[in-house]
């Protein structure tokens, strides 16, 4: 993995960048980061080598904006994500990856469209209660997604938008979000060899970078209102739907 070139190096530089943006600003942004790795790396070790980096980003997320999570609604959702999880790692025990992403991006691309639809014909959407029906199918999704591709983000993003949470509030409750979810995967990614020592140092050597992103990532959001964000985002959201489709 770390015999890389000059070329695979920049681009994986660029795309931990984008991971520190991503966790501090807009969190769609990371699907970048993912496609990118999976690109300079084979597809299954580039989940091992991502992660830890989204751990890093996570910690920074959760100092700058930990006070700003709803709690009841992360405690409500926990649950549903863990069983998620634990779905994901068998699938990626046994069955090859293909159909399920693609299948995750019609998924995303059709609650982006239900999401459009009833803003435009009830002007403001009636918030998701939490603990509710499908607060609980946005943890499954949310928790397979994010065990196998990665792409949790995607689905806590829309989940988080159709709460009717602000700008801060959005961030601080994800920033909680996945720093647990993450931590939480690590033992799964150790037991399936897609945590090791080498992707650590390769994820060392890019925290740099990540930096960077994150600085970059705390001056925009502070000059974002909040139908603008919720455009980015939904933008993104569709970009790592149609990724994860090809």
């Amino acid at each position: 993995m770390l015999g890389l070139s000059a070329l695979d190096w920049s681009l994986l530089a660029i795309a931990a960048l984008l991971v520190g943006f991503a966790k501090t600003a807009i969190g769609g942004v990371a699907s970048i980061s993912i496609a990118i790795f999976a690109a300079v790396l084979p597809a299954r070790e580039s989940t091992g080598a991502l992660l830890p980096l989204l751990l890093v980003g996570d910690l920074l997320a959760v100092r700058l904006y930990r006070r700003h999570a709803d709690w009841n609604r992360l405690v409500r959702l926990f649950p549903t994500v863990a069983v998620g999880v634990v779905l994901g790692a068998g699938f990626l025990a046994v069955v090859d990856d293909t159909v399920m992403r693609r299948t995750i991006g019609v998924i995303l691309l059709l609650l982006v469209g239900v999401h459009l639809v009833v803003r435009r014909r009830g002007g403001v959407q009636t918030p998701i209660r939490a603990g509710g029906p499908v607060a609980g199918v946005y943890g499954l999704l949310a928790g397979f997604t994010t065990m196998v591709a990665n792409a949790g983000g995607a689905v806590m993003s829309l989940y988080l938008l159709s709460a009717g949470l602000g700008v801060l509030g959005f961030l601080g409750t994800g920033a909680w979000f996945f720093l647990v979810v993450n931590a939480f995967k690590v033992p799964f990614s150790v037991t399936l060899g897609l945590i090791t020592p080498e992707s650590l140092l390769l994820c060392a050597l890019l925290v740099p970078a990540l930096l960077v992103g994150a600085s970059i990532g705390r001056r925009v959001i502070a000059r974002i209102d909040q139908a603008r964000f919720e455009q980015v985002v939904l933008g993104f959201t569709v970009l790592a739907s149609i990724n994860l489709l090809r």
